[in-house]
């Protein structure tokens, strides 16, 4: 973000932002219990080792740690979390089918980058939670505070906060949290201030068609908003292509045309804001995003001269 023009430092901060769906699941425990977040016949068939290993397959949705991602140029992160149900304490850990790293130790290696790099800011969306009571939540909002302390942004209107207004403060991160117990942190969004619509299809051109008439209804004002450039697989896609994985069945086939529609877009008002994919570094995702806030800057200056 430090490498925008300066012009754009004070426009409100929705210019285009890579994002990766999933953010965490570069790495899962074949060795855990499977997810609270699975039905109960994966879980039978999840008693058979092999099962676990094709699972992985099917979980895993990004290549890069959250060190490389941000490297990458990755700054909205997508995030499930979960307590292990059975295990003593409230320990808190990534999930999706399988359970990933504890949710603290990731804190820390974003942190750790933010501190390297204090002109940088993210958004941190935690919307999906499994397993988790009050107490869970209040451990895991307390372990937030703790990672980040000074560096979280306090609840704004989104058309406040600019990368300008964020360097004045020092403030870095954006924690949506799609819980109520969000209304008693001031340094906590609702999870309606970052709608991120799903197309729920296997179909690359059905979900271009989805990304274009969401962003055509996108709400003008309020709100970041997330394009989920993502296909997603149905239960016969996983039986048809078990062993070929999500990667290989959905992903590299379809990434390049995604990236078209991508260079196609424009930023702003009712233009793309974030927009995620899985295994981001595949095709050169991050910079193409990126480069759109170019546009962003002509329209800027466009307006400015007139």
């Amino acid at each position: 973000m430090i490498s925008l023009p300066d012009s754009v430092m004070s426009i409100m901060l929705t210019p285009c932002v890579t994002g990766s769906h999933d953010s965490f699941s570069y790495w899962v425990d074949e060795k855990s219990p499977v997810g609270p977040d699975q039905a109960m016949a994966i879980k039978r068939l999840a008693k058979i080792s092999l099962v676990k290993k094709l699972m992985k397959k099917w979980s895993v949705t990004q290549n890069l740690t959250f060190k490389e991602q941000l490297e990458g140029g990755i700054r909205y992160f997508d995030l499930r979390v979960s307590s292990k149900p059975g295990e003593v304490g409230q320990e808190i850990y990534f999930i999706h089918g399988l359970f990933g790293i504890k949710v603290w130790d990731g804190l820390m290696e974003i942190n750790t980058f933010l501190t390297e790099h204090p002109k940088e800011a993210i958004f941190l969306d935690f919307n999906h939670f499994y397993a988790m009571e009050d107490q869970h939540h209040i451990y895991l909002i307390n372990r937030i505070r703790e990672a980040f302390g000074s560096k979280l942004c306090t609840m704004e209107y989104v058309e406040n906060v600019t990368l300008r207004y964020l360097w004045e403060k020092s403030q870095q991160v954006l924690i949506f949290y799609h819980y109520p117990l969000y209304q008693e942190y001031p340094f906590l969004w609702p999870g309606n201030k970052i709608p991120a619509p799903w197309a729920n299809t296997t179909n690359v051109h059905k979900l271009l068609q989805f990304l274009e008439t969401t962003l055509g209804e996108r709400a003008q004002h309020g709100t970041f908003h997330v394009s989920q450039a993502i296909l997603t697989p149905r239960v016969k896609t996983i039986a048809r292509h078990l062993i070929r994985g999500l990667k290989n069945t959905l992903v590299h086939r379809n990434l390049p045309m995604i990236l078209n529609w991508v260079k196609t877009q424009k930023p702003g008002i009712m233009g793309v804001n974030i927009i995620t994919s899985d295994f981001v570094e595949l095709v050169d995702f991050a910079t193409t995003v990126i480069a759109l806030n170019d546009l962003l800057l002509e329209g800027h200056q466009a307006v400015t001269k007139s």
